[in-house]
């Protein structure tokens, strides 16, 4: 049998999705169980009541799409990773090592991190 056959992938997946859930469920259920009736005295919930928290979180806070890939996320960096393409081809040699050495190593934004000399405090204190 052909271990990558798309019934079996599908029922890999599918058996997969059920263990999340289900670890998912449990998880929120315990951690509820264990941190609200003791800090505020709420009452204990159910596994289902638990799934149906985890399936509100999901709505309210994160959704259910797995990341940036085709997101608002992924088109906002494609949208600057363009704009910023096309500023550095606008620009000479010289203004993009220029460029290149405000920014740092690794990216990094100018300011503290981008200064070779840590500054010195305005004043100090002694204290006799």
């Amino acid at each position: 049998m052909n271990r990558n056959s798309w019934p079996l992938r599908i029922l890999r997946f599918v058996l997969l999705a059920a263990l999340f859930v289900f670890l998912a469920g449990f998880v929120v259920m315990s951690l509820w169980n264990w941190l609200m009736p003791a800090i505020f005295g709420w009452k204990a919930i159910s596994f289902v009541q638990a799934l149906g928290l985890f399936a509100l979180c999901k709505i309210l806070f994160g959704g259910f799409r797995g990341g940036p890939a085709g997101g608002w996320k992924a088109r906002a960096q494609e949208h600057w990773r363009h704009k910023m393409e096309s500023r550095m081809q606008g620009m000479t040699d010289e203004e993009r090592e220029k460029f290149r050495q405000k920014m740092g190593r690794c990216g990094q934004p100018w300011g503290r991190m981008a200064d070779p000399q840590p500054q010195q405090p305005a004043h100090t204190t002694v204290v006799e």
